[in-house]
């Protein structure tokens, strides 16, 4: 930050200028994008344009100060892009960021770090996926976003993601998922828009212009649509982050209706790609990961839709990480197992990826080109597009970031109420009353409530809060989709497996709706399956991420149920079972429809 600086008549600030004032071409925001990008390539160093080529992760943790292995990946290692993790508020982030970019101005050609982040505003969290939305402003999952349906809601919400994000620093969305919800055991179902592709389509689009704008420029964050060309249609629901569950099969030769909604990105000027992990089974495809799959990327990707945006794999293709007693992350190289670091490397490049997700082996592309397998020329296409989107981002004319700014935009009144208007509208009303047409909801009065999963406080603001449900005149159960726990470093982050709540549980949820009357709402980052519930329950809701006020609100009618379902509820498990992982709501006789949804 040290660097001299200059104003030009015409209003430009250059902080770029060497010691003599002189300012190199690339630096100059008056002059054309590519010629820009052509001049910086042209001075970089194999070792310079390899750094690009990575996109790894920085922890950051409260009170956080620019750590030694950050510090030395841009020194040392030339790297510029970095995935940011952990809770801290917007003033951390935003003072980290400029700690990384004045460290980056100091570097041989001062390039800029471009930071990149998982989901931010949702109220789940997972290290692996998501991240709790903390400072910033609080809203449904993207499945919820997909029960409101309405494409002008998703797009305000990229909106007001973007200038959150963009008021701490982050520059580029690891999101939006395109995926279809076609194997309702998949663990990744919450970060989709559903199963319909018609739909998640339309969505997808205005949650990229949201974010980007109509075009990518100094006030957009860049999203990176994922999964390529389309996670979902997974062997038996598994996911593969894991070995077990690396297979994508086609049983109802699905294969192009989960292109649909990428089609849609593509419209929409989506600037970047990232692949899955899986490996396509029983398709015209080599049967590698989506990463190393050249029959992927470049033919369908690149060749048949014409995308020259930069592709990112998904994270940690390349190598396994030994994490001492917590364990080892495996390589998610399915397909390429058996081969190197540098043969994986090589195959990913050669399939045309232009950069790696969490990983930091630059090293390993510098001796590939050093050893004649990879053409420079090759580095060149990755790296022109790399920098290409650094440059429409305005990164290299003010990088910088104010936190006081970034405190005051982020989780601000206004955003914190579009959030949670959109938490009521996302809630589904599956049922209300008994079969004669007896309705439930909404409460009214002052009723005794005996609550399970609902904050007594927030509760007390509509009725009476009963200890004991013999007290009760109602009774509000806050549940959550059933899912299998498993041991494992990764995989407790991930709801997988059974669906169905099990009998010990499943016979005391039906003891309280036995004894009074009962609303049940259950959060469904996956579809559960209920049928017992449905029968038995006063009435059923489903959320998708709602506090317990907005919950209570539509269940005294303070807010009118208008959501839909994303995805069908299965009957049974042997439904789920038998139905084909990517084809879209054919389980039999589901117990509620995709599109169900009640009012009053």
């Amino acid at each position: 930050m040290g660097a001299p600086t200059l104003r030009t008549e015409d209003g430009y600030v250059f902080r770029d200028l060497d010691k003599n004032g002189r300012l190199d071409p690339y630096e100059d925001p008056r002059r054309p994008l590519e010629e820009r990008v052509e001049d910086l390539l042209s001075r970089m160093t194999i070792e310079e344009k390899a750094g690009m080529l990575f996109h790894t992760m920085a922890a950051l943790s409260p009170g956080d100060a620019l750590g030694e292995s950050a510090a030395e990946m841009i020194t040392k290692q030339r790297m510029s892009h970095f995935n940011i993790y952990g809770e801290v508020d917007a003033r951390t982030i935003a003072e980290w960021h400029n700690e990384v970019q004045a460290l980056a101005e100091d570097t041989r050609l001062g390039i800029p770090v471009t930071i990149s982040s998982d989901p931010r505003h949702s109220f789940s969290h997972s290290p692996v996926t998501s991240l709790h939305a903390g400072s910033f402003s609080l809203w449904p999952e993207p499945i919820g976003l997909a029960a409101i349906g309405d494409p002008e809601v998703v797009r305000e919400f990229g909106d007001i993601a973007r200038q959150e994000y963009l008021a701490v620093g982050i520059r580029v969305a690891l999101h939006p998922m395109a995926d279809l919800a076609t194997e309702p055991r998949w663990a990744r179902i919450s970060g989709t828009f559903g199963e319909d592709a018609h739909l998640a389509a339309r969505l997808v689009a205005a949650y990229i212009r949201g974010f980007q704008g109509e075009t990518l420029g100094p006030e957009s964050v860049a999203c990176m649509t994922k999964h390529f060309p389309g996670g979902g249609p997974q062997k038996d629901g598994e996911d593969p982050h894991f070995s077990y569950g690396r297979e994508q099969i086609y049983p109802g030769d699905n294969f192009e209706y989960h292109l649909i909604p990428f089609e849609a990105a593509f419209e929409a000027g989506t600037a970047q790609i990232m692949p899955y992990y899986g490996m396509p089974v029983g398709l015209p495809f080599e049967e590698v990961g989506f990463g190393f799959n050249r029959d992927v990327i470049t033919g369908l990707l690149r060749k048949r839709y014409g995308f020259d945006g930069v592709v990112c794999t998904d994270w940690a293709l390349l190598t396994s990480r030994d994490l001492g007693p917590a364990g080892t992350i495996e390589a998610k190289a399915w397909g390429v197992e058996h081969l190197s670091l540098e043969e994986r490397t090589a195959k990913a490049l050669g399939a045309g990826v232009d950069q790696f997700g969490g990983e930091a082996c630059p090293e390993v592309v510098v001796g590939l080109v050093r050893s004649g397998r990879i053409g420079e020329d090759r580095i060149d296409r990755s790296v022109r597009r790399l920098l290409r989107d650094k440059f429409r981002l305005g990164l290299f004319d003010d990088p910088y970031v104010d936190p006081d700014q970034a405190e005051r935009t982020c989780g601000n009144e206004r955003f914190r109420a579009a959030g949670d208007l959109a938490q009521r509208r996302s809630i589904v009303l599956l049922k209300n009353g008994d079969i004669s047409g007896g309705k439930v909801l909404p409460l009214r009065g002052s009723p005794r409530m005996y609550l399970e999963n609902v904050s007594p406080e927030a509760a007390a603001e509509y009725g009476e809060v009963a200890s004991d449900l013999g007290d009760a005149d109602v009774a509000i159960l806050r549940l959550s989709t059933p899912y299998e726990p498993r041991e494992g470093l990764m995989e407790r982050f991930f709801h997988a497996g059974r669906l169905d709540f099990d009998e010990e549980e499943l016979g005391r949820i039906l003891r309280v709706a036995d004894r009074v009357p009962t609303v049940v709402d259950v959060f469904m980052d996956r579809p559960a399956v209920m049928p017992e519930i449905a029968a038995r329950s006063a009435a059923l809701l489903a959320n998708f991420g709602a506090s317990d006020a907005a919950l209570l609100d539509v269940v005294f009618g303070r807010f009118r149920p208008s959501g839909r379902l994303p995805f069908e509820l299965p009957s049974s498990m042997e439904a789920v079972r038998r139905q084909k992982p990517d084809v879209p709501y054919d389980s039999e006789n589901p117990l509620f429809p995709f599109g169900h949804g009640l009012s009053y």
